[in-house]
């Protein structure tokens, strides 16, 4: 078989003088000659062709989940190196052959990659995102975990930054009819309206604010849902627990409106409770809809 670590690193050297020049240019010539000049001999064309293409063809879907996965990071002020370290390891993830490269596979070929041409913290920024993104897919090959992998110490959650954040499944009656309001993510599913709560307010507060910015709608708080928890990723100061607390919210009956530059989703509708059941959502979202749905119902 082919060196695919080398076969990665021209696609990313050649991805970089794309990318640099403004993604305007045939991306062909500039694959021919890095192939030639850093891998004389290598015969893994079609492979370097499928994932550049892979990584072109796709690249809005695939830049709306690094800003899902890293919100922190708009994709311009990534850098270059990092971006399309990102771009491939999320291309093999998504549209790749996992038979060929299974996830786990891809993630390490792109951090082995972040440590040779990236910054100082690109590795551990790479495994962020790539990792948080791998997990929403739902750990595809977890059981294919390097021994290396299994060894690794615990990670110290103490010693994890906090960020609080807020959010609400929003109801309105129309008639005898009640709807549930979400949002749907690049990642296909539907989910909860939510955000980051502000300097001197509550959660409730923070709910309230993020519901009517993201979704257009005022509501009023009925009960507190329950809480959850995930990680994020900064390329500088690594990993941030962003701790989520969740309420019911009810509103008046009016159009949902997504805000433009909610990066990450990409719809906002209303359903009714019939339609919920078969909506693709999170499982920790799925709890938290039938626990909305059980008060609403009493």
């Amino acid at each position: 078989m082919a060196n695919r670590h080398l076969s990665r690193s021209i696609v990313l050297q050649t991805l970089f003088e794309w990318d640099f020049k403004g993604g305007a240019e045939d991306v062909a010539p500039i694959l021919a000659r890095d192939t030639l000049e850093f891998g004389p001999g290598l015969d893994d064309t079609p492979f370097m062709e499928t994932l550049i293409g892979n990584v072109i063809s796709k690249q809005k879907i695939i830049d709306e989940i690094i800003v899902k996965a890293a919100p922190e990071w708009p994709i311009e002020k990534i850098g270059v190196v990092d971006r399309n370290l990102l771009r491939m390891g999320l291309a093999e993830l998504l549209f790749g052959d996992r038979d060929q490269v299974p996830p786990k596979v891809a993630i390490n070929e792109a951090i082995e990659l972040a440590k040779t041409f990236g910054g100082e913290n690109s590795s551990r920024f790479i495994n962020g995102v790539l990792g948080a993104v791998y997990k929403e897919l739902g750990e595809p090959g977890k059981e294919q975990l390097s021994k290396r992998q299994k060894k690794e110490a615990p990670i110290d959650m103490a010693k994890i930054p906090v960020e609080q954040k807020a959010g609400a499944i929003v109801y309105a009656k129309d008639g005898d009819t009640i709807y549930l309001a979400f949002v749907h993510d690049v990642f296909g599913y539907w989910t909860i309206s939510k955000g980051g709560i502000e300097a001197g307010e509550t959660a409730e507060e923070g709910a309230i604010r993020e519901i009517k910015e993201e979704i257009g709608l005022d509501i009023t708080i009925k009960e507190k849902l329950g809480e959850s928890e995930y990680m994020a990723f900064h390329p500088k100061d690594g990993r941030i627990r962003k701790h989520v607390t969740f309420f019911l919210g009810e509103s008046s009956y009016t159009p949902v409106t997504l805000e433009s530059d909610k990066g990450g989703l990409d719809d906002a509708r209303w359903f009714t409770m019939a339609e919920v059941v078969d909506l693709k959502m999170y499982d920790d979202v799925t709890g938290l809809v039938a626990k909305a749905i059980g008060i609403i119902t009493k």
